[in-house]
């Protein structure tokens, strides 16, 4: 995951700096950046976290790294559909 070490880099830091900082170990983070491996969702939280930006960033699901309140407007709605949704369904149930 290229935007972990560029996150890193950007801001000055070593390998171990982050590791330490998120609890996993220096390796386990170097694998991470040269695609290796891939973090799981405790990982992804905590470097997300760290370095302040959305896990859907972090992950390449997004080119936006902060959470906009747009972004928010956008979640809510369709949330608010897909409990419409539910509710239609169960009135069709009853």
């Amino acid at each position: 995951m290229n935007r972990i070490r560029d996150l890193r880099e950007d801001r000055d830091l070593r390998q171990v700096d982050v590791s330490e900082a998120i609890g996993i170990d220096q390796r386990t983070l170097s694998n991470y950046e040269t695609g290796k491996t891939n973090p799981d969702s405790f990982a992804i939280i905590k470097l997300a976290d760290f370095f302040g930006v959305s896990a859907d960033y972090l992950i390449g699901r997004t080119n936006e790294s902060k959470i906009t309140a747009d972004d928010i407007i956008k979640k809510i709605g369709r949330i608010r559909l897909a409990l419409d949704d539910i509710e239609k369904d169960i009135k069709n149930i009853k």
